[in-house]
């Protein structure tokens, strides 16, 4: 028997809610998603809130930058730099954070999520 993944979109917040080159946090189910209006690169960005260093629920408060062409955030507590595009972590560490796709709709953003985490 093959198991199959739905996917959603769902509303995640309006725009107006993200600040400028900066990022909120959002629950989704049991979820803490972290969205991120990279405004200096014209993008957005959502990623899993939890830091995997130590557990901690902060990624949404973190900086976010660039690392040459690799748009990142850094946890505010430890530091450590992650892709916003692959959730690979670029301070050399083997952990890893999930990433959804963004979409912008008419002053909403919008994310796609597996219905398992709803």
């Amino acid at each position: 028997m093959v198991e199959t993944t739905k996917q959603h979109w769902i509303l995640a917040c309006p725009t107006h809610d993200v600040p400028e080159n900066g990022g909120v946090c959002v629950k989704v189910g049991d979820q803490q998603i972290a969205i991120f209006n990279f405004t200096r690169r014209g993008e957005w960005y959502a990623t899993q809130n939890e830091c995997p260093h130590r557990h901690q629920m902060a990624l949404s408060r973190g900086m976010i930058g660039s690392a040459g062409e690799e748009p990142k955030v850094a946890c505010p507590f430890h530091k450590k730099t992650f892709s916003l595009k692959s959730g690979e972590c670029l301070s050399g560490d083997e952990c890893s954070i999930a990433t959804y796709p963004v979409e912008v709709r008419e002053g909403n953003v919008y994310l796609l999520i597996d219905s398992h985490e709803l």
